[in-house]
């Protein structure tokens, strides 16, 4: 697949703005009995409140504190790939408020979003790793779910090659009347635009509404292919081809050690997983899958090549802890591509 999905202006000066939840990841170790004990499905994204997070916290040992949310895992990977990205969501200006915003910064990611004194503090996520490397996150959402248009400098969008979205920012009232505004300032000053379906549970508290933003907005859909089943209310992947060329212009799904499918128009084409060693933790892979591809998509490169870079961000996240590469991923692609 030679095929370049271009974006619409050459001559824009921002290469892509994130809108997120901006939330503390905090990575933990656990036995599968810990699940079990606290009623989790291993996999899955819960919802939590202040109390619930305590709780949890209380019987954990921290190993290592990131600056994370979806959204921002996929910007701070293209701010290291050398590209110029904005991140918008929003905290309180709180101690966890003040560590996301310091530590993505280092990233050189631009983050300027003005802190809040007022309302719940800053969203954390406690990421729960079992021994098989899969993650179980806990999330309280807190001042992230107060994130409103006002946050936004629209202005900025207009001048972006590209808008991200994160799913998960639908099950906020305030921030879905953020994250629809922004998309029609995008479309009006052809910023294209990119939608990450975060989590099945997501999907399907939101399918209707999704597949109206994707049929009226969206020109990228990022997903797994438990979330794209989900969408399409479907069993299997083969039986859907059809429905996925008929959503938007590009769809890219994730199968984890199966690699991953690019769907464009009539077109697809299967990429291979490439993992750079043992499995650790599987925390952000779908994210820097994404920020590997776009990274590609900014460079213009062909929609194989964005696969491919895609695969290689995510096969070397999953061999550590946390969201964060320990190995530069500038020096990684270097290594693997030139």
């Amino acid at each position: 697949m030679g095929e370049i999905f271009r974006h619409n202006n050459q001559d824009k000066k921002i290469d892509l703005i994130g809108l997120g939840n901006a939330i503390v990841d905090i990575v933990v170790n656990i036995e599968d009995e810990f699940l079990e004990i606290n009623d989790l499905q291993k996999g899955s994204m819960n919802l939590i409140n202040s109390d619930e997070s305590q709780r949890l916290l209380k019987n954990c040992k921290i190993a290592k504190k990131i600056s994370g949310g979806s959204s921002a895992n996929t910007v701070v990977c293209l701010a290291e790939l050398g590209n110029n990205v904005h991140f918008v969501g929003r905290v309180k200006n709180d101690n966890f408020g003040k560590f996301f915003s310091s530590d993505i910064r280092e990233s050189n990611t631009i983050f300027d979003t003005p802190p809040t004194n007022k309302g719940p503090s800053t969203a954390h996520s406690i990421i729960l790793v079992s021994p098989d490397a899969q993650r179980t996150m806990c999330t309280y959402l807190g001042a992230s779910i107060r994130f409103e248009p006002k946050d936004i400098d629209f202005n900025l969008i207009k001048e972006s090659k590209y808008l991200y979205l994160e799913g998960y920012l639908w099950d906020s009232d305030l921030a879905k009347n953020a994250f629809l505004e922004a998309a029609k300032v995008a479309k009006s000053a052809n910023t294209r635009i990119v939608l990450s379906l975060s989590d099945s549970f997501c999907v399907n508290r939101h399918r209707e509404s999704f597949l109206n933003l994707i049929k009226n907005y969206v020109d990228i859909v990022f997903c797994n292919e438990n979330e794209i089943l989900s969408l399409l209310e479907i069993n299997k992947l083969d039986n859907c081809q059809k429905e996925l060329t008929s959503l938007c212009e590009l769809i890219v799904v994730t199968l984890g050690e199966k690699g991953s499918l690019i769907v464009n128009r009539n077109l697809t084409k299967a990429i291979e997983a490439n993992l750079t060693g043992e499995v650790v933790d599987t925390t952000g892979a779908g994210d820097l899958y994404a920020g590997g591809f776009i990274h590609g998509l900014i460079k213009n490169y062909s929609l194989e090549k964005c696969g491919k870079l895609g695969s290689l961000c995510a096969g070397q996240i999953i061999t550590q802890l946390g969201s964060r590469s320990n190995f530069k991923l500038k020096d990684l692609i270097k290594k693997n591509f030139y």
